[in-house]
């Protein structure tokens, strides 16, 4: 009790400071899931085109989110040094997996009679990805882009390692002094971010569903 008492006083005092390093954590872990989705988007497309280029790239992104997440940093720092930079492109690299995983197979699994009826009605490839595939397949889609914002808030802790900061600032800190008050004060605000964000992302998923229904009743 005392332990989370201190926390509160910490996080009452310092309220300025974990507001700064909270903005910080929240722009980089959305930075690394929305530069993932914008090229994981359409590499799921193009992999649902060629069978054996999809194989090839599923395996290399598991290959990937094997990788220890420290370690994965320090690759990446060899090629482009400490600082932001390197944190965003860790974060891209574990945002992929559940993207272009769940791109893949949403737009895979999308009903080949609906295709075949856009196609009859004289709609464009593009056209029926746009209006047909992409609309279909939101749901799975959404369901991968949660799973990689809760990893990438969660990675993001650890990307004061090589100075970009966030909360795994004041994780760290804590680390280094074995003060559980900083450790706890650090991880408390990334946990209730990667609850908030899911929770958010859930709620766009629902009205995106009920536009859909609404859609499809018209």
């Amino acid at each position: 009790m005392q332990t989370f008492a201190g926390v509160f006083e910490m996080m009452t005092r310092d309220w300025d400071k974990l507001l700064k390093l909270t903005l910080e954590h929240l722009y980089m872990s959305l930075s690394g899931v929305l530069l993932a989705a914008a090229i994981g988007v359409p590499l799921a497309v193009f992999m649902t085109r060629n069978r054996k280029i999809a194989q090839t790239i599923q395996v290399l992104v598991n290959m990937v989110q094997t990788i220890p997440s420290i370690a994965l940093l320090l690759i990446v720092m060899i090629f482009f040094g400490l600082g932001y930079t390197t944190a965003i492109i860790a974060l891209i690299c574990y945002s992929f997996l559940p993207i272009i995983q769940n791109t893949y197979e949403g737009l895979r699994n999308v009903d080949p009679h609906l295709i075949e009826a856009g196609k009859g009605m004289g709609m464009t490839d593009l056209q029926l990805l746009v209006k047909v595939k992409f609309p279909l397949a939101m749901p799975v889609m959404m369901a991968g882009f949660r799973v990689a914002t809760v990893i990438s808030i969660g990675v993001a802790t650890i990307a004061t390692f090589v100075g970009a900061g966030g909360l795994g600032e004041m994780i760290y800190r804590g680390i280094a002094t074995t003060d559980d008050v900083k450790v706890l004060a650090g991880s408390l605000p990334a946990a209730l971010l990667a609850v908030s964000i899911d929770f958010l992302l859930r709620w766009i998923e629902k009205k995106t569903g009920c536009n859909l229904h609404k859609a499809k009743s018209h």
